[in-house]
């Protein structure tokens, strides 16, 4: 583990990984947790704070100055959290469980994994 990686990245590219790592954890409790309780709704805003938190820096992180394939992740992003809002304000609690499932395969476990490729911070942080 190499960590030094890590904290010799620029600051946006650090709260964007520390961000999407607690959205993935926080994101899984909220999915085995029981719903529709007041800890539920509360951490849920949280996690939408963390979604957004991840879109929004990623749009920053790019390379050689470009915007890559990845970024396509960034409008889904932002269109599934409001989305989630919206139908857990509104009741509809079918859609707003598929809406979230989407978002944390969709927009944090399938972009994550890309940044493990060789070459990327989160390959050089566990690889050493």
């Amino acid at each position: 583990m190499n960590i030094d990686a890590f904290l010799a990245a620029p600051w946006h590219i650090q709260l964007h990984a520390g961000a999407a790592i607690a959205a993935v954890v926080l994101g899984a409790a909220q999915i085995l947790a029981p719903k529709g309780t007041l800890p539920h709704r509360q951490l849920g805003y949280v996690w939408v704070g963390l979604m957004l938190t991840v879109a929004v820096t990623a749009i920053f992180i790019r390379s050689g100055g470009s915007f890559s394939w990845l970024h396509i992740f960034v409008p889904l992003t932002l269109a599934g959290t409001a989305g989630l809002v919206i139908h857990a304000r509104k009741g509809r609690v079918a859609r707003h469980r598929s809406t979230v499932l989407a978002l944390f395969l969709g927009a944090l476990l399938i972009p994550g994994a890309f940044s493990f490729v060789p070459g990327r911070l989160m390959y050089q942080v566990v690889a050493g």
